[in-house]
């Protein structure tokens, strides 16, 4: 159930690949950035609405972890993290162009409705039960994303540790742990699913939003 989420909190450049496709250097600390609660929304088959006015929005497949309790120094991620699920973080790359140019935060690029569209949440066991098998993106039926959390550039304990430090981690805060290579745009129309181990675990269709 997609209740009693708080802070989105998001990691940025988080696959050397990724980083490397855009153009970006590769971070030597995390790079967090944050959504509002409000862009959350099910991925469950429905049809996603995203603005169709302000130039490309593109895709960003990623495992998302669920915070269980408080934050305290020195938490093993399998005591703090209660459950994963799997999110598609959406990027109006045009407007995110140009307030990088500027300066100005990520804000508009990336917390505008329905940004931020999640699976439903599962267990959380262990970190190495994640890392056996791979995560992917199709679009229209071709796979256009592959990942897997062992190639981040942080680990999911090197996240939470950064995050919880220097901004605070409490029950039902969430994290987008980042994106592998392979982002692009989808337009209305597209359908995209994601997929884990191999199975479908949802998917959805783009419409157009003003």
């Amino acid at each position: 159930m997609l209740t009693n989420i708080r802070n989105v909190y998001c990691v940025g450049r988080n696959y050397k690949l990724h980083a490397e496709e855009l153009g970006n250097a590769v971070p030597d600390e995390p790079m967090i950035f944050m959504k509002p609660s409000h862009a959350v929304v099910p991925l469950n088959g429905e049809a996603i609405a995203l603005p169709s006015t302000q130039g490309e929005v593109h895709y960003e497949a990623e495992l998302v972890i669920r915070i269980g309790q408080n934050y305290q120094p020195g938490i093993s991620i399998v005591n703090l993290v209660d459950a994963y699920a799997f999110g598609i973080d959406f990027t109006l790359r045009d407007v995110q162009s140009v307030i990088k140019k500027k300066g100005h935060p990520w804000t508009a690029a990336k917390g505008f409705k329905n940004s931020a569209p999640i699976t439903e949440f599962q267990a959380f066991t262990d970190v190495d039960s994640l890392q056996k098998a791979d995560f992917t993106l199709n679009k229209n039926g071709e796979e256009v994303q592959r990942g897997n959390i062992r190639n981040m550039i942080f680990d999911l304990q090197t996240i939470v540790d950064y995050v919880g430090q220097h901004y605070g981690l409490g029950e039902g805060d969430i994290i987008f742990t980042g994106t592998p290579e392979g982002v692009g745009s989808t337009v209305a129309g597209d359908v995209l699913e994601l997929t884990w181990n191999g199975e479908s675990v949802s998917q959805c269709t783009i419409v157009a939003a003003n």
